[in-house]
């Protein structure tokens, strides 16, 4: 069953190449989506994808890539839409 998810980052997350291993985690996943820094500090990101792989993913972002501090994060449970081809960085 496929699920979509979208969550909010805070803490330590700009800087630390939080995006590019967010894709590089999403691509190896198979996962679609994007992810983009927010204006206020945060990392914002959306995943498509197995339920699985989507819950794995978002283990991942609580930890993020090896500089990070992952403060806060925000989860939402969205309906499963199939609208992205793959996985991007996106700018705000």
């Amino acid at each position: 069953m496929n699920t979509r998810v979208h969550v909010f980052v805070s803490g330590k997350v700009q800087g630390v190449s939080y995006r590019s291993g967010t894709k590089d985690n999403a691509q190896e996943m198979g996962l679609t989506g994007w992810v983009r820094n927010l204006e206020d500090g945060r990392v914002e990101a959306v995943f498509e994808g197995t339920k699985e792989r989507v819950e794995k993913m978002v283990k991942w972002c609580r930890k993020g890539p090896d500089y990070a501090v992952v403060k806060d994060m925000e989860i939402r449970f969205e309906e499963y839409t199939g609208e992205f081809k793959k996985f991007a960085i996106i700018r705000y």
